[in-house]
C-alpha cells in the first residue's frame, strides 16, 4: 500500500493512467455522477492532453489524432463486451459439460440396475414355468397338508411381493433411464449452442481487435505516443470531475482482512498485459483480474463483470471500501478494484498493461462487495 501511494502521488490529483477497454460505445450517464458522461463517450473528446482544447480548437493533425482515439476505443469497447459473451458462453459451455458427464453415469449406472432388474423378472418367470403355470392360489388350495398349506401361504405371500416390488422397480428404473436420456439430450443440444455462442463472440473479438490494432499500426511512433497522451489527458479529465464533485469526503472506510489480500495479489499484476479471456497468471482480462484477486484473499466470485454485478451485494459509494470492484457502463462491460484514495487497480484494454488510474475516469454504474 505504501507502494501504491507513491504511485499515486506521481499520478498528480489520480489523474488516469490508461482508459479501459468498453463496450458498447453508447452513452449511459453514471449513476454517481449524474449527467456527466464517461470516458470513451465519443462525445466532448480529450482536452489536447490537458491542453484545455475542444475538438474544434485542435489543430488539423490533432484532431485527426483524436478520431483516431476515438474509433480505437469505440472498437475495444465493442470488443469488451464480445469478451464477456465469450467468457459467459465458455462458462455455460464448461457446466454443461459436466452435467452431461454426470448424466452420462447416471444413464450407465441406471442401465446396469435395469438389467439386473430384467434379470430378476425372467427368474421369476421361469420359477412360475417350471410349477406348471399353476397360480399359487390354487396350490394353495389343492394341498391337504394344513402345515404344508400355511407354509405355502407364507411363500406365495412372498413371492407375490417380491415380484411386485421387481416390476415396480423395473418400471420406475425404466422411467429414470428415459428421463437421463432425454436430459442428455437438451444438455448436448445446449452445449452445441453455447459452442457456437462461443466461437462467434471469439470471432467478433479478433475482427474488432485486429481493426483497432490495424488503425493503431498506421501510426508513427510520435503519434502513437501522442495518442496516449490524449486517453491519459481524457482519463484525468472525468477523474477531476468526480473528485470535484467532493465524493471522497464521505468515502474514508477500511479494507478488510481478505480485501487486502486481494489488493495485494491485483496490485502486484501491474506492469502484466491485458489479454482477451486470460484469468492469469501471466496477463489477464479486466474481470479475469479481480476473479484471481479474490481468489487469492479466499473468496470465489462470478468470472464475468456482469455476473459480478448481478451477484455480489451491491454497497452505496459513499460505503465503498478498499477491495470492493466498481462495476463501469450501462451494460456492466468492466470492472476495476477500488485501492483506496480515488483510485483502482485495472486491466485496461489490449494493448495495455494492468495499472492504476482513477475511479472516476469512466462512467459508474455501481459497487458490489465479494466479502461481506
Amino acid at each position: 500500500m505504501a507502494c501504491t501511494a507513491v504511485v499515486l502521488c506521481a499520478m498528480g490529483l489520480l489523474g488516469g493512467t490508461a482508459t479501459a477497454a468498453y463496450a458498447d460505445p453508447g452513452p449511459g450517464p453514471s449513476p454517481s455522477r449524474g449527467a456527466d458522461r464517461g470516458a470513451g463517450d465519443g462525445e466532448g473528446g480529450a482536452k489536447g492532453a490537458g491542453k484545455g482544447a475542444d475538438d474544434a480548437e485542435l489543430s488539423p493533425g490533432l484532431k485527426r489524432l483524436e478520431d483516431v482515439r476515438k474509433k480505437i476505443d469505440a472498437l475495444y469497447r465493442k470488443a469488451e463486451k464480445a469478451t464477456d459473451a465469450f467468457n459467459g458462453a465458455k462458462e455455460q459451455v464448461e457446466r454443461q459439460q459436466k452435467e452431461i458427464v454426470k448424466l452420462a453415469r447416471n444413464i450407465d449406472a441406471t442401465q446396469r440396475k435395469l438389467t439386473a432388474l430384467k434379470k430378476q423378472a425372467g427368474a421369476l418367470a421361469s420359477a412360475q414355468y417350471r410349477g406348471g403355470g399353476v397360480p399359487s392360489e390354487a396350490k394353495l388350495m389343492l394341498n391337504a397338508d394344513p402345515e404344508g398349506f400355511l407354509d405355502n401361504a407364507t411363500l406365495a405371500r412372498k413371492g407375490q411381493q417380491a415380484a411386485k416390488t421387481v416390476m415396480h422397480q423395473l418400471a420406475r428404473t425404466k422411467g429414470d433411464l428415459e428421463d437421463y436420456s432425454e436430459s442428455a439430450t437438451d444438455r448436448w443440444e445446449q452445449l452445441d449452442a453455447n459452442r457456437k455462442k462461443k466461437e462467434s463472440a471469439q470471432r467478433d473479438i479478433k475482427k474488432k481487435i485486429d481493426s483497432a490494432k490495424k488503425l493503431e499500426s498506421r501510426l508513427a511512433a510520435k503519434e502513437k505516443d501522442r495518442l496516449k497522451e490524449l486517453e491519459d489527458a481524457q482519463a484525468f479529465k472525468e477523474q477531476q470531475k468526480w473528485l470535484d464533485s467532493g465524493v471522497l469526503k464521505d468515502i474514508n472506510n477500511k479494507a478488510s482482512r481478505t480485501g487486502k489480500k486481494a489488493i495485494s495479489y491485483a496490485t502486484s499484476q501491474i506492469g502484466k498485459d491485458y489479454v482477451w479471456g486470460a484469468e492469469g497468471p501471466d496477463t489477464f482480462d479486466c474481470s479475469g483480474l479481480t476473479l484471481r484477486a479474490w481468489q487469492a484473499g479466499g473468496t470465489t466470485i462470478p468470472r464475468t463483470s456482469q455476473e459480478q454485478w448481478r451477484q455480489l451485494d451491491r454497497v452505496a459509494l459513499k460505503d465503498m471500501r478498499p477491495g470492493d470492484l466498481i462495476i463501469y457502463f450501462s451494460d456492466a462491460s468492466h470492472v476495476g478494484m477500488y485501492i483506496g484514495d480515488g483510485a483502482i487497480v485495472h486491466a485496461p484494454r489490449p494493448g495495455r498493461q494492468i495499472t492504476i488510474t482513477g475511479a472516476g475516469s469512466m462512467p459508474i454504474l455501481g459497487v458490489v462487495r465479494p466479502d461481506k
